[in-house]
């Protein structure tokens, strides 16, 4: 297998195959963490291809001082944010049933235990809504994508110090904000 700076030296050198096998290889978790951040599948997978049409574009750019998903993810978050600057952010019913049709389903759960699961996920999700930009990337950086606090602090281009702070922060603002689901659940 290929590493990424081998694929990244060979793109720039002319083979768009080698920047393919890059979009290959990170497309699909950079459009699973963008759901998260965006709220809405149609408006990650937008903002997915803008991101990657400007890594190809200012692939020259990329100093290799971070990972390359890093700087892809950097990208493709700044993208998010100026696009949910321009659109004022709406969280309804049927963006919250189109991120949760990503979620898996336990096939071995009776209906209404299922249901109760897609509820609780729902609730999650909107949960995450109500969070600041900021907060909800860190938590989802660390949260979903398992990132490293230094990962994270390269990405939003901020000391490990205030990752450390902001993701508290967010952890304590969604407990919160699911208090009433999980006092709900308990019974």
């Amino acid at each position: 297998m290929t590493d990424d700076a081998q694929l990244i030296q060979q793109a720039l050198a002319g083979e768009s195959a080698a920047f393919g096998q890059l979009v290959t290889r990170y497309q699909d978790r950079l459009y699973n963490s963008l759901v998260h951040v965006v709220g809405s599948t149609d408006t990650a997978y937008d903002v997915v291809q803008d991101a990657l049409v400007q890594a190809y574009v200012k692939l020259e750019t990329f100093e290799r001082a971070s990972g390359f998903y890093t700087w892809l993810y950097r990208i493709a978050f700044n993208l998010a944010i100026s696009r949910r600057r321009r659109e004022r952010p709406v969280l309804s019913v049927e963006q919250a049933r189109d991120v949760l049709g990503h979620e898996p389903v336990d096939r071995g759960a009776v209906p209404g235990a299922r249901l109760e699961q897609q509820e609780r996920a729902g609730q999650v999700q909107s949960a995450l809504a109500t969070l600041s930009e900021e907060h909800r990337a860190i938590l989802i950086l660390r949260e979903v994508d398992g990132c490293a606090y230094e990962e994270i602090a390269q990405v939003l281009d901020l000391p490990i110090g205030t990752i450390r702070s902001r993701l508290h922060r967010a952890r304590l603002q969604l407990r919160d904000q699911l208090k009433g689901v999980v006092e709900e659940g308990a019974r």
